[in-house]
């Protein structure tokens, strides 16, 4: 048995919110109140800490297989584990795509070995070609969480439509990397700084909304549940938002990065800050910020995107990869720039990073509760901390590396295991 003790136990679901105990036992917790008397084998001070469920992140890249010189399953749990996380949901654009069977299976394998839940999603389209669909049904009972082609968007309008009606079909659904390729330049810039300081096309803002506009409408008419990945534009978020009053089943997440930074950070910090979707304006970051307030983006999730710092240190920065390790400072970005800065109140946002990922992908998980999993977080979620650049993931490609931020996880606890805890 674990004992908890002297936490401020934050559940989403219930809005419970007081200092008590918890006590685990066989991967459930089996006890939540005041004064617990138990003979347990460890016992947890978590005076003056938040413990909450364990936090949820649907949208990872572990890089297996193919290019596990960039992270592995196995890191990418380490680096889970370490930013409070006790699930997150792996992409599928690996070497090779996740678009069979036989390599979802091989994948799941080894996310079983780990000591926190990963799932993953198997692509929309054959290999990414953009035309051919999947097989659904297989690739679900053979254990996909959903379907997206995440890294590629889906060019074709019929596909999409097609997509949809299938996953609808199946009680499933797809989530879209939204920008149109006929409408950008380089990728990972902002068009605004591209062009007044690198003096390129970047990545416009028009190739993401309009691309979500079309999308968030086949959905509309198709009836279908569609999640929007990743939103950056003021735009984008008007236009969901739009769809949901429609009555359109459009979900939506924002990044860390999209909400505590402008494309400003590329002058100080290059290539570690270049991303796709890039960073914007100071606009639109308020922008999805008011979306998280108002509820119509629903999910925090972090894009954890890391790459081999040789692949960053390269002299002409069009040349680097786009894409920022986030797993390890993704609460306290949410501490520092949406909680500290009163956006939201620390529940909205466990919220966000919580039940909300769970109810999505219709996951057991994202509450406290008795009789119900032993998967949390204890943090501070005050204590000041410098980023450093010693990650858990293989990688460390972060912007925010020499930041001070306010958040510190201390423990995840995993199926009632303590997976990470702070030396």
């Amino acid at each position: 048995m674990l004992l908890i003790k002297n936490g401020r136990v934050m559940d989403p679901k219930t809005g419970f919110d007081q200092v008590c105990d918890v006590l685990v036992k066989d991967k459930k917790i089996v006890q939540i109140a005041k004064n617990i008397d138990a003979d347990a084998s460890r016992v947890v001070d978590a005076t003056g800490m938040v413990v909450a469920p364990g936090l949820i992140d649907i949208h990872v890249h572990f890089r297996e297989p193919g290019q596990t010189h960039k992270e592995d399953i196995h890191t990418g749990a380490l680096s889970a584990a370490a930013g409070g996380f006790t699930r997150v949901v792996m992409m599928a654009n690996t070497n090779p795509t996740i678009s069979t069977v036989e390599t979802l299976k091989e994948v799941l394998a080894s996310a079983e070995r780990e000591a926190i839940h990963i799932h993953s999603v198997a692509t929309i389209t054959e290999n990414f070609d953009g035309q051919h669909l999947t097989d659904f049904e297989g690739l679900l009972k053979a254990g996909a969480a959903g379907f997206s082609d995440d890294g590629i968007p889906l060019t074709s309008s019929r596909v999409v439509r097609e997509a949809l009606e299938k996953a609808k079909q199946l009680g499933t659904f797809i989530s879209l990397h939204e920008e149109d390729p006929e409408l950008n330049g380089i990728l990972g810039l902002n068009e605004e700084i591209a062009r007044k300081h690198f003096h390129i096309c970047g990545a416009t803002g028009v190739a993401e909304y309009s691309m979500v506009a079309r999308d968030v409408m086949i959905a509309y008419a198709t009836k279908a549940p569609v999640h929007i990945q990743h939103l950056s534009k003021e735009e984008s978020v008007k236009v969901v938002e739009f769809a949901q009053q429609l009555g359109a089943q459009v979900t939506a997440e924002v990044a860390p990065q999209h909400f505590s930074k402008t494309e400003n950070l590329l002058l100080t910090q290059g290539s570690n800050a270049k991303m796709n979707p890039p960073l914007r304006l100071e606009s639109d970051r308020l922008a999805v910020i008011e979306g998280l307030k108002s509820g119509v983006i629903s999910i925090i999730a972090t894009d954890h995107a890391p790459h081999h710092r040789d692949e960053k240190n390269v002299a002409d920065i069009t040349q680097a990869p786009s894409g920022m390790t986030g797993l390890e400072t993704s609460l306290s970005l949410g501490l520092t720039y949406l909680v500290q800065a009163g956006h939201l109140t620390l529940m909205e946002l466990l919220e966000k990073m919580t039940m909300n990922p769970a109810k999505l992908y219709q996951f057991d998980a994202g509450y406290l509760a008795e009789n119900g999993p032993a998967d949390l977080t204890i943090f501070s979620p005050e204590q000041a901390r410098t980023v450093a650049p010693n990650f858990a993931s293989k990688a460390s490609n972060s912007p925010f590396v020499g930041e001070e931020l306010v958040g510190q996880v201390y423990y995840t606890i995993c199926d009632g295991k303590i997976v990470y805890e702070v030396d």
